[in-house]
């Protein structure tokens, strides 16, 4: 009952600092919450049972990998922001950058089906279903919803609740985070504080398994993509602060989850398993989480299909309208729902976001060639050679 009462009043203590007038109308905040949103958005929920189910003890490292890497990528897509954006361009780079947004669409459509599979379980988790058929009908229906409305024009309408779903999603971190620490501490001043059974690995495919999930901390892109509403200089600021954040919440999470984890996890109900690991902290847990998951993963699934819809257009130069582009990302995000399980999709959406990165690496190499500046263009040399690595080797979780 004590954690309980202190999850419900650290997230409401979070929502408040987070809906103040001053946070909401703060171009700077705004400009750092929306990649941050994405970043810790539906990988938070899946990251510690999945890598302490793929490597036991070594998951903060894991972690740790992932948003190095992440950094590093974030720190090549940061140089072409200030170094490419508004350059005249090769004709190579010209050709690079419109298939690195081709490829970012194609990612999007994947990212859809993963946001909404999530959406879908959670959801049911509610009456306690974890079946895959009815996870998969629901998702469909979703996915059909969000591609319809935004064929007819109301996507824009449903944007708008992208502040709030943003607003609750952090303060139920917030208050999670919290919960945990509080926890911890009153457990290893008790002496009680154990880590949970963990399973003894660490070999290939477990290198494997960790880069297949570098999407847990994707999302950092997005402020490529938000040069009409601030400068580059504001861009590249807030991706770099957005990227520490999230890379102390998830390090830090990681850690106050050890002593929750029960075991490997596999079958019905993995991708949700952070609900019943979790359920010692109290009855709150359950609504609380399955609320940030709808409210992260609907307004994820959004934006990705609206910035599918916008990438398609902008790539083919209008020859694609916006409108039948939303169909084609509903269509596709279904076809991956009904084909594939939700550790397969993530790894395939990695496989795309990693592609994007890739290709952003190549530009900021060859943009830091042409300019002489070597150890930035052997760097990102390397980060697209790591990329390419990731996309031959990744695989799925083993769930």
């Amino acid at each position: 009952m004590l954690t309980s009462l202190l999850l419900v009043a650290a997230s409401i203590g979070f929502g408040v600092y987070l809906f103040r007038p001053s946070m909401l109308t703060s171009r700077f905040w705004r400009a750092t919450v929306t990649p941050l949103a994405s970043i810790v958005g539906s990988g938070f929920l899946i990251a510690g049972p999945v890598l302490y189910h793929t490597v036991g003890h070594l998951a903060v490292v894991a972690m740790a990998v992932l948003c190095g890497l992440a950094y590093l990528f974030g720190s090549a897509v940061r140089d072409n922001i200030l170094h490419i954006e508004d350059a005249e361009r090769t004709p190579l780079q010209g050709f690079v950058n419109e298939g690195a947004d081709i490829i970012l669409a194609a990612a999007y459509f994947i990212s859809v089906a993963y946001y909404l599979n999530l959406f879908a379980a959670f959801g049911l988790r509610l009456v306690d279903v974890t079946d895959q058929t009815t996870i998969r009908i629901v998702s469909t229906a979703a996915i059909a919803t969000i591609g319809m409305t935004g064929a007819f024009g109301g996507l824009k309408a449903l944007e708008s609740l992208e502040v709030g779903t943003v607003g609750l999603k952090l303060a139920v971190i917030g208050g999670l985070l919290t919960t945990l620490a509080v926890a911890a501490t009153m457990s290893l001043v008790s002496g009680n504080l154990e880590a949970g059974p963990m399973p003894s690995r660490g070999g290939w495919d477990e290198v494997r398994t960790i880069l297949g999930l570098l999407v847990l901390v994707q999302g950092f892109e997005t402020s490529r993509y938000l040069g009409s509403k601030y400068d580059p200089d504001t861009r590249v600021r807030t991706m770099r602060r957005a990227q520490w954040i999230a890379t102390v919440i998830y390090i830090t999470f990681i850690l106050l989850f050890m002593p929750y984890f029960t075991g490997s996890i596999s079958g019905r109900g993995a991708e949700t398993a952070i609900i019943d690991m979790l359920a010692p902290l109290g009855i709150a847990l359950t609504p609380l989480l399955v609320a940030a998951a709808l409210a992260s993963q609907s307004s994820a699934a959004i934006a990705d299909t609206n910035g599918a819809g916008g990438l398609i257009a902008e790539a083919t130069r209008g020859r694609i309208p916006v409108k039948p582009a939303y169909i084609v990302t509903a269509l596709v995000a279904i076809a991956m729902t009904w084909a594939f399980d939700i550790f397969e999709i993530i790894t395939y959406a990695s496989r795309a976001f990693v592609t994007y990165y890739a290709l952003q690496a190549l530009l900021a190499a060859s943009t830091n060639f042409r300019r002489s500046d070597w150890p930035r263009a052997v760097l990102y040399s390397a980060a697209f050679l790591i990329a390419v690595t990731i996309i031959i080797v990744a695989k799925p979780a083993d769930v």
